[in-house]
């Protein structure tokens, strides 16, 4: 595969008001290209912004709007805000609805990567005649052996390139992640010599459509249904309980099953069709192997066979050796060295060489 390596030159620069992003688009300016500010407004649920009595998601509250806007004055670069609403609630907030409705525990982050920055405001900024689209992700795009490659960010701690696994070339041929190769402490000294008024700004880090954090409280109000009491069954099909509604319960919990056995309990998986609940011993929660489907191979070639990688199957897990089974364009199998707990069907299982992101789906089974 040949993708010609694409020059920066006019860039637009996702704009949060946040620390990350606003030291990115400081980076840029400094380095002296065209910069664009632009900032979305993205869907919330009423009342998540208490102080005016508006929907405002965290990403883009009053405060957050007021801090890019002023930063964008500060470097002397326009700024615009494009409304995201519509095409966030249909494509993220219905996909987070959705997984849980079919018993998955969805990742919406990752979706709203494939989805809304890498698609609809990737979009956005190519129709402003903009080369590419600088975002404050912890992640470095590279370009070698013809093509673009999505490495870690050099901060461990704060590295994205999990969530960032759904790019490909088209994408990653305008993207740019200015403070990628910077850990995150001198991210802050950098925002202190720029004299940015974020400098000190904490990281948002809850679901950002929420008005309270509650995400339980969010699937009740929207979808009472989910919330049905079912029962509790072992692994041979045996009832022991009853549950208060799936989305409560997670793979590896332990605590809240609220079973009396002789021995601890802890979720095993679910099953939304019948819905019910399925728990078992501890020995029980690893897991050799799984399919995941919606896989993405970053440099746009599927693998002809299998080969030993490094699988991550959430944000903050460490990645441990597997083999990966091409099956299809867009599935394969994983199977781990050791047995691992806590794959859970909805959550990315992220394929590395090293530091490397060469390949992300979403876990099926």
């Amino acid at each position: 595969m040949s993708t010609p390596y694409l020059e920066p030159k006019r860039v637009v620069v996702a704009m949060s008001g946040g620390v990350d992003s606003s030291v990115a688009a400081a980076l840029l300016v400094e380095q002296g290209y065209e910069v664009i500010g632009l900032m979305m407004r993205l869907w919330s649920e009423p009342g998540a912004d208490n102080t005016s009595g508006n929907a405002a998601n965290k990403c883009c509250t009053p405060e957050s709007m007021g801090n890019a806007r002023y930063i964008a004055a500060q470097l002397d670069i326009p700024f615009y805000v494009v409304d995201t609403q519509d095409v966030f609630r249909k494509k993220i907030v219905n996909f987070f609805v959705d997984g849980y409705s079919a018993g998955v525990t969805p990742n919406p982050c990752v979706e709203c990567n494939r989805h809304i920055r890498w698609d609809f405001l990737l979009n956005k900024a190519l129709e402003l005649g903009a080369t590419h689209l600088a975002t404050g992700h912890y992640a470095q795009v590279r370009y070698a052996e013809d093509h673009y490659q999505l490495w870690r960010g050099v901060d461990q701690h704060k590295d994205q390139s999990y969530v960032l696994s759904v790019m490909g070339q088209e994408q990653l041929q305008h993207a740019l992640f200015p403070v990628g190769g910077i850990p995150k402490p001198e991210v802050r000294k950098l925002a202190e010599r720029f004299d940015l008024p974020v400098a000190k700004k904490q990281d948002s880090q809850d679901l950002c459509f929420l008005k309270d954090n509650d995400y339980r409280r969010f699937l009740r109000d929207n979808v009472p249904d989910i919330m049905d009491a079912g029962e509790i069954v072992d692994t041979t099909g045996k009832v022991l309980g009853q549950h208060v509604g799936l989305p409560n319960y997670t793979i590896g919990q332990r605590r809240g099953i609220k079973v009396a056995a002789s021995y601890p309990l802890y979720v095993i998986g679910k099953d939304a069709q019948a819905n019910t609940l399925i728990v078992g011993p501890k020995e029980k929660l690893g897991t050799k192997s799984l399919i995941a489907k919606r896989v993405n191979w970053v440099n746009g070639v599927t693998p002809e066979a299998p080969f030993e990688a490094l699988v991550q199957i959430r944000y903050k897990s460490k990645a441990v050796p597997a083999t990966v089974t091409p099956l299809s364009a867009h599935t394969m199998e994983v199977t781990f060295a050791d047995p691992i707990r806590d794959a859970t069907p909805g959550q990315a299982a992220v394929v590395y060489h090293g530091e490397q992101c060469i390949a992300g789906g979403i876990i099926f089974e």
